[in-house]
Formats: C-alpha cells, structure tokens, sequence
C-alpha cells in the first residue's frame, strides 16, 4: 500500500493535514434525510476547501445519529465528490463478517479507486442490547477479545491471499484485487488502507506492532490522547504501509462567528451527550433544550468536564486551541467533528475553520 495515500499534505498555514469526521447528526426539528443531505454538503465543501479525508462513524440504536451504514453512505458521499479521500471512522468489525466488509470496501473501491480508507474498531458502537441483535449472540466481549484474528481474516479476504489448503482460499471478496490477472492482463484496483481506531492502548499497541496508521478518539478519551499516542509510537515496527508512525486523532471543535453563541452550542452538546450516558439517546437536542434544562449538579460536573474538551469560540480561538492540541500531542493529522443541532451551523464551522487556516476557496 502506497504511504502516500495515508499520509496528508497540509494546506495553508495548517499545521498538519486537516480532515471531517461526520456522524450525521440529526437534530431536533430535522429528519435524517435532512443530516444526509448535510453530510453531502459537508463532503463538497470539504473538498473544495482542502480537508484531506472524509470519514463517517458507525453507530446504532441513536436517533440523533444517521450513520448506521457507512458503506451505503460512503457510496452516496462518492458520486457527489470527486478528489477528497473517504472512509469509515470506523467500521466496528466485531459487528460483521469481516468477508462482508471486504466485499462492501471492495465496491467503494471500485466505486471511487484510490479514494477510500478502512477504519476498524472494536467496540459495539451502541448499548449492550443492540450489540446483542447485531451480533446475534450475547457474548458481547467475544467479538472484542478476537479482534486480531478477525483483523487477520479481513486483511487476507481483501488482498485475496489465503494460503493453499485454507477452508477460505477459493473465496474471492468480489469486486477486489483478485490475484489472477484478467484476460486483458489488467490488474483490479488495489485494497483500500486500513486503519484502526481505538480511545484506549489496545489498538494503539496492535496499530503500532502492524505497522498500521492510527486513529485515536480524543474527542471522547482526551486523558487517554498521549499515552495511547506514546504506545502507539513505542510499538511501531515498520511494515509495507507505513515506514514510520502516523497518528490521527479526532477532535471535537466548532467555530462561530459569535463567541457566546459558541457556549450555548457546546452546552447543547453536553446536554445531548447527558442524555445519551443515562440511556435516553434521542434527537440532537437545541441550544433552547439546554438552557431549558435543569443540570443537577452531577450533570453540571460532567456538562463542565465534556465541554472543556471541546475547541470553541471565533475562529481564532479554535485555531489556537488546535495549534496547541497539536503541539501537545504531535498528531500527524487532526479530524474535526463539529456537533450543533443545525447542518448550517455545522457548514459554517468547517468554512470558518478553513478561513482561519487561509485553507483554499472554493
């Protein structure tokens, strides 16, 4: 695998690459056609503005969250952009038949060749019942705890290499780089790359002994950001994909042009994330809903905890607070995802953002 189509190029005065983490947020008084028709819309001007890549989250059973399927959505995202990298951030594989996820990330290869990442994690990406139907077992860890094999099994599937005597060598994940050259002598399209995610050391150690790309979910586990990172560098052993460490992490950020009204979004978020926590998922909720609400003071303590998390204000300020995360981490590449109840709120984070950065116009 090329290292070119993993590592970015930063634009403007960014100091790394600068990239979208989408998780089709439907909020309240919208509907999920409205939040899919807003990820088109993020994913062009995403493009024309010089984000690198593209990705979409995997989660279920949350009304507020439109990305059940990131395949199907990554197909649609394909026919509307022409240039920008795509993929999943990521495809929970303990969910799947890994011969599933080769066939689907064989077809959006094929769909938009050179243009597609395949991000893995392990975790459920939802509550233990709905894993439990997912997964149709309830056996919840034993998806987790086979991680590496089923990883192995999925990597082979996509480069159409099971050794002679294998119960799945006579398997091919069609469309895919099926190893028999055509009869015109065209070879298919390579795989795309894979990357695993994780908020935790696990996939830091397994990216690092693989020689994979790594994607860290600092928007969720900041405490967790530079050791995992430190690990993630410490167990790298160079491999055909990468010769050295290349480290995402995903960030929480949303600009405005007002700073107050960067608060009152941000609350709102930690509103949304309150809700979810206590098992009580629902639609996005508006910055009305929150200042509506009555925080305990236990919910005022997580409320203050998540929100300090969260890079917000003028487009300066978020462009301080990203220059510093930076530094502070060493990340070879931030993914911005910005939470507000409304798609134009959420367009015009990312345009203000690229503005702060003198990133390309359209």
């Amino acid at each position: 695998m090329p290292v070119d189509k993993i590592r970015g190029t930063a634009q403007g005065t960014a100091p790394v690459p600068l990239s979208v983490l989408d998780l089709v947020t439907v909020g309240a008084g919208s509907t999920a056609t409205d939040a899919l028709r807003t990820g088109v819309a993020l994913s062009r001007l995403a493009e024309s503005r010089g984000f690198h890549r593209y990705w979409v989250a995997e989660h279920h059973s949350m009304p507020g969250v439109a990305s059940s399927s990131p395949a199907v959505i990554l197909a649609h995202l394909a026919a509307h952009t022409d240039r920008i990298r795509l993929g999943s951030g990521g495809v929970m594989l303990p969910n799947h038949a890994p011969l599933v996820i080769a066939e689907q990330f064989g077809t959006l290869e094929a769909m938009a060749p050179g243009r597609i990442d395949l991000g893995l994690g392990r975790a459920p990406g939802t509550d233990g019942a709905t894993a439990a139907a997912l997964r149709r077992t309830d056996r919840l860890h034993e998806g987790a705890d086979d991680f590496p094999e089923q990883l192995a099994e999925l990597t082979r599937f996509l480069d159409d290499d099971f050794p002679d005597g294998h119960p799945y060598s006579r398997i091919h994940a069609v469309p895919g780089p099926i190893q028999a050259t055509s009869p015109g002598g065209v070879q298919s399209p390579h795989r795309p790359p894979i990357w695993l995610l994780g908020s935790s050391g696990f996939s830091a150690r397994l990216s690092g002994m693989l020689g994979l790309p790594f994607a860290f979910a600092h928007h969720f586990s900041a405490q967790n950001t530079i050791p995992a990172l430190d690990l993630y560098r410490e167990s790298f052993r160079p491999s055909e994909v990468l010769d050295a460490p290349y480290a995402l992490i995903g960030v929480s950020a949303l600009a405005t042009d007002d700073e107050q009204e960067a608060r009152r979004q941000v609350r709102a978020t930690a509103l949304n994330m309150i809700r979810l926590r206590s098992g009580r998922p629902g639609l996005f909720p508006s910055p009305e809903d929150a200042e509506a609400h009555e925080f305990s003071p236990l919910e005022q303590e997580f409320a203050d905890s998540w929100t300090s998390n969260i890079i917000h204000g003028t487009p300066d300020e978020v462009r301080t607070g990203l220059d510093d995360l930076q530094k502070r981490t060493g990340a070879d590449e931030l993914m911005l995802t910005s939470h507000a109840h409304r798609g134009d709120l959420r367009l015009r984070s990312y345009e203000l953002i690229a503005d702060a950065y003198g990133l390309p116009t359209a």
